[in-house]
């Protein structure tokens, strides 16, 4: 009997009580109409005009409503692929991996090199001496020696390891058949030296912060022997049975791990996140269970091998089975069990000999068909599997697509595409106007939300561009258009979204919500930030911070999946060193969470700011800034000079700010015109020579009067002959504000590289006690914590720039740093420097660290020409690297002590009474 409720039915009640309801709509028209206008409009029935309108504006709002509850792969679909919903969200490659971590990391990443079969890591030793009262580091612990033992102590450095290869036989052996047999031996061998050096390389590109490779050794092998008795079925291939058996103790021995493609890890019950967790590799997926399981064995066991055995097809029974040692000087102390030795890995021995047998009758083994069958059983080398999620497949509908409602209403009314008879008098013309006038407000509004629609996709997209929030779109299908609204564009969605929307568009505080939303996806925020941001910048923050959030965003998937990461100082040329973004994963994440806009190893110290000093005619020094482009070329001056620094630095600062805050779309508007002389547009005022014609534009401040001299705030170094070149110029000189203008920066130092080299040419060497970092004197207590190079680092920041100098965003800067860094690693912040030029070079603290830093890094990257090698284990430029990144000390904002009552500018001065000397 059928089971009833199986049966699929239609419901009678279809009503949603929402925007899909074009009846609900109609009903909650009619309340608002009987509540706003009932004691004039008492006639609600279908014939009257008004309820006609309003059931044509239900129609069109359910059509909305059907359209944003389509599937979201519909919505965000795009008919252009560089708009596509491949390009609005971070693929699952991109998002959810990270660089290597733990040591599993590192074995996927090594073993996904063609050739390295398997590989593990393991701490180095390296034991450092110490004696605290003569302040003296050692690898000799001969260096330390003193007449009382409570001055010597030890510790072992760490974050140094190891790498064991296990080399992938078959690789190494393929071509071998065409070298001559003398030369078979090193031509393996230089196979070897290749893989080493890919590992080396692979591992240095991926190096944790605070931890260095020391060595990279092959695995040694540890001998056993297997010798057995095996009878096999009467039908069995004894061929195809000895090459799974051989298979299967090789596999026992040292397990290969096997690469899966992203649905057999998925049919894995893997949820997405746990698939690509750590790096991402070439080959496919390993199962991290897998590889777990493939360590280095410790013990062999004849019951594991037997069980091996007897689980092959065609096997009957075993005979007889002993396993042993090749090693005739090892004794055997169990039949049953061999243990291995630590960092070996077990492999079948010539002495081993496996029979086979079919009842009476022994067998004699082919062992080129065992060798053929063993290359058919291994699976296909360096096969490279399925690792993509495809996005789901989307259909474009053209959401944003929208006619106007009034080809929707009955004929009579003349409003649609047929209009009125001719014969009609021009009363009733008129009349019709006014309605299709009446109705164009509404089909506004409608086209207007049908546009949003279409702009979701780009609002949320990562890599969204767009300045706007307000959309709005051409009405085109609309008859006779032309009788009803004069210079209406139709051409350009853009222009008509400006002329409308422009001026209630708060772009940058709704485009900050948005980006909010977006930051959020990834529990990231700017609040505090933000907060702090307002102190320093007041109505400015915002645009300010919009521009923080955007780079922050368009980073992510590096910032994030690098976040715990190193820089590659291994085999460098010299421009992957200085002037790069070649830096550790930590400094990107803490550049973009602070706001840095350039976070490149270069010298910071070497600014795009100039302080000048001169005196005035009362014999006071006065201070004049100028601004220089990314040519040294000079493009913005102050107009007046300053009693301080300080006041300079603000002025400066400000006009920065005035420059971040001009709109592009006013400039475009007013330069589609004559620009004439004093023409303010924004925060720029133009000026045209009536002499000479040129033009020259300055900086204003527009909430002070024209009259005033503190109208003007700064002045552009450049004069153009045409008013195209005048716009250029602008357009440049914003262009180099918002992307290229910074003097902020950051250096992250491992004090983990700064140890000195201690081999040399496979050698130990031991560096003089002045090659290590210097450490404190008196008693050991107070030496505590010893080691000063284990998951230790230092931070250098210039402390002279505007934000840098406040001492509540250093507070905060600091508390960022201590939270992002890896919880294992401790930061020394030191904030120093002057900018180049405002005190002698060998006064600069940061320009002499720049200088030594670059110099060492060179050193240490082993490289002294395009070809030239420096031999490894160098410390030719570590002992004044040292001297100069331990010799920096903290800059403070400096002040100067005033009394209130005579002095109204106290900005960066010290109040007797109402300051804390100990904060600064």
């Amino acid at each position: 009997m059928r089971n009833l409720d199986s049966i699929i039915n239609i419901p009678k009640d279809v009503a949603t009580q929402d925007d899909l309801d074009f009846y609900f709509l109609r009903r909650k028209g009619i309340e608002y109409i009987s509540q706003l206008g009932g004691r004039l409009w008492t006639d609600y029935n279908s014939h009257d005009p008004g309820i006609t309108i309003l059931e044509m504006l239900s129609y069109a709002i359910s059509d909305l409503g059907m359209r944003i509850n389509m599937p979201i792969e519909n919505l965000l679909a795009s008919n252009n692929k560089e708009t596509g919903l491949e390009t609005q969200f971070f693929k699952p490659a991109e998002i959810f991996p990270s660089k290597p971590i733990t040591a599993l990391d590192y074995r996927k990443l090594l073993i996904d090199i063609p050739g390295i079969k398997n590989c593990w890591l393991r701490k180095h030793e390296k034991q450092v001496y110490l004696n605290c009262k003569k302040e003296i580091l050692s690898y000799n612990i001969k260096d330390v020696e003193d007449e009382s033992a409570d001055f010597k102590k030890d510790f072992t450095l760490q974050g140094l390891y190891d790498i064991t290869l296990e080399y992938d036989e078959d690789f190494l052996e393929d071509g071998i058949d065409d070298i001559p047999e003398e030369d078979r031996e090193a031509f393996i061998n230089a196979k070897k030296e290749k893989l080493i050096e890919a590992a080396r390389s692979a591992y240095h590109q991926n190096r944790n912060l605070c931890e260095d490779l020391v060595g990279i050794d092959e695995v040694e092998l540890h001998d056993i022997s297997i010798c057995a008795s095996i009878e096999v079925e009467n039908e069995a291939d004894e061929e195809l049975i000895h090459a799974k058996v051989r298979l299967a103790i090789d596999n026992y021995f040292s397990p290969s791990v096997k690469f899966y493609s992203i649905q057999e890890m998925l049919d894995r019950d893997y949820t997405t996140d746990q698939i690509f967790e750590g790096p991402i590799l070439k080959k496919g997926f390993i199962d991290i269970k897998e590889l777990e399981d493939a360590n280095l064995r410790e013990e062999v066991r004849l019951s594991d091998i037997i069980k091996l055995i007897m689980d092959i097809d065609g096997v009957k029974f075993i005979k007889d089975i002993a396993i042993g040692n090749c090693d005739d000087n090892t004794a055997e102390s169990n039949d049953w069990l061999i243990c291995i030795d630590d960092g070996k890995k077990p492999a079948l021995c010539d002495k081993s000999i496996i029979n086979y047998n079919k009842g009476f009758l022994p067998l004699n083994i082919n062992q080129d068909k065992v060798d053929a069958f063993i290359e058919e059983l291994k699976p296909p080398v360096d096969q490279v599997l399925d690792q993509s999620l495809s996005f789901p497949k989307g259909q474009y509908f053209e959401n944003e697509a929208y006619t106007t409602i009034q080809n929707d209403f009955p004929d009579t009314y003349g409003i649609g595409i047929n209009g009125l008879s001719a014969r009609v008098t021009t009363e009733r013309k008129a009349k019709a106007k006014q309605l299709k006038g009446y109705l164009l407000f509404f089909d506004q509004i409608l086209a207007s939300y049908f546009q949003h629609l279409g702009k979701v996709k780009e609002l949320l997209s990562v890599s969204g561009r767009s300045s706007n929030t307000y959309f709005t779109q051409a009405i085109k299908d609309i008859a006779d258009f032309e009788d009803l609204v004069n210079d209406y564009i139709t051409d350009n969605d853009e222009v008509l979204t400006n002329e409308l929307f422009k001026e209630m568009d708060n772009s940058v505080e709704r485009r900050n919500q948005i980006l909010d939303h977006l930051l959020a996806r990834f529990a990231e925020r700017f609040s505090e930030y933000t907060f702090l941001m307002k102190t320093l910048y007041g109505d400015s923050t915002d645009e300010v911070v919009l521009r923080n959030k955007e780079a922050f965003l368009r980073d992510y998937k590096i910032i994030s999946s690098e976040r715990g990461n190193a820089f590659n100082y291994y085999k460098q040329p010299l421009p992957n060193l200085w002037n790069t973004d070649n830096i550790s994963g930590t400094q990107k994440r803490l550049a973009r969470l602070l706001g840095i806009k350039n976070y490149n190893r270069r010298n910071i110290s070497d600014s795009f700011i100039t302080i000048t000093t001169s005196v005035d005619d009362n014999d006071c020094k006065v201070y004049r800034w100028e601004i220089k482009d990314t040519e040294g070329n000079p493009i913005l001056r102050s107009t007046e000079g300053y009693n301080s620094k300080t006041a300079a630095i603000n002025e400066l600062n400000f006009t920065v700010l005035q420059l971040i805050e001009t709109s592009t779309y006013e400039l475009e508007a007013a330069f589609s015109e004559e620009i004439k002389d004093d023409t303010e547009v924004d925060n720029i005022k133009i000026n045209k020579s009536s002499n000479t014609g040129v033009y020259s534009f300055s900086v204003i401040n527009p909430e002070v009067p024209a009259s005033s001299t503190d109208h003007i705030i700064a002045i552009h170094s450049r004069f153009y002959d045409t008013q195209e070149e005048l716009k250029k110029g602008i357009f440049d000189t914003l262009a180099f504000i918002e992307n290229d203008f910074t003097e902020e920066g950051l250096f992250l130092v491992e004090h983990i590289l700064l140890r000195p080299a201690f081999k040399k040419e496979g050698v130990d060497v031991y560096p003089e006690p002045s090659k290590f970092i210097p450490i404190c004197s008196d008693t050991c207590e107070s030496c505590e914590p010893i080691d000063p190079y284990s998951y230790r680092v230092s931070i250098i920041l210039p402390g002279y720039t505007f934000r840098f100098a406040d001492t509540d965003f250093r507070n905060y800067m600091e508390n960022v740093i201590k939270q992002e860094i890896p919880a294992h690693v401790v930061a020394r912040i030191c904030w120093v420097g002057h900018r180049q030029g405002e005190v002698p070079d060998e006064e600069n603290g940061l320009m002499r660290f720049e200088k030594a830093y670059k110099e060492y890094l060179e050193a240490k990257t082993n490289i002294l020409g395009e070809e030239e090698m420096k031999p490894e284990g160098d410390n030719s430029k570590l002992e004044e690297m040292l001297d100069k990144l331990f010799s920096l000390q903290t800059l403070y904002p400096a002040g100067r002590l005033i009394d209130c009552d005579n002095d109204d500018d106290i900005e960066g001065q010290i109040i007797l009474g109402r300051t804390s000397l100990g904060s600064l």
